[in-house]
């Protein structure tokens, strides 16, 4: 920041001129050279720099929220493409799965059923094999019947 001039010498003499001594005018004028060094004034120059720097950085700060809005934007587009992708995907593996159960359901009851038709055939078999020897059995008591009842 930019320094208020001071001229001492100019100072010593205003001061001598209206009666102080010398060597008092001497030392004020030192004194508030000193104090003149020591403060850190703005200046109005320097205020509107200031300002100015900071329109630039709010202008910097602007764009680059824009440009992380828009990277934002993009990243958001792409993640709900690759969602969407993955939610077909999902879906045709699915409907993929669901086919490929059914069919094995189907498989599984076609299995079943030519098992019930066997079962069927063989219960319908040992239905009459057992009805032969049913048969035979009751043909057999009956003639050992006859055989007693004519021998006794």
């Amino acid at each position: 920041m930019g320094q208020v001039a001071f001229d001492t010498l100019q100072a010593s003499e205003e001061l001598e001129t209206s009666g102080i001594s010398r060597e008092q005018a001497r030392a004020i004028s030192l004194v508030v050279r000193k104090s003149h060094e020591v403060a850190d004034v703005a200046t109005k120059a320097d205020i509107a720099e200031v300002n100015r720097n900071i329109a630039d950085v709010r202008k910097d700060m602007e764009h680059r929220f824009e440009k992380t809005d828009a990277q934002i934007a993009d990243v958001r587009k792409d993640l709900s493409a690759e969602i969407s992708d993955v939610r077909k995907d999902m879906e045709h593996r699915f409907d993929k799965n669901y086919a490929q159960m059914l069919a094995r359901f189907e498989k599984t009851d076609a299995q079943i059923s030519l098992v019930r038709k066997d079962m069927e055939a063989l219960t319908n078999g040992l239905l009459i094999k057992l009805s032969r020897v049913i048969v035979i059995t009751i043909g057999i008591v009956s003639t050992i019947a006859t055989l007693i009842i004519k021998f006794s």
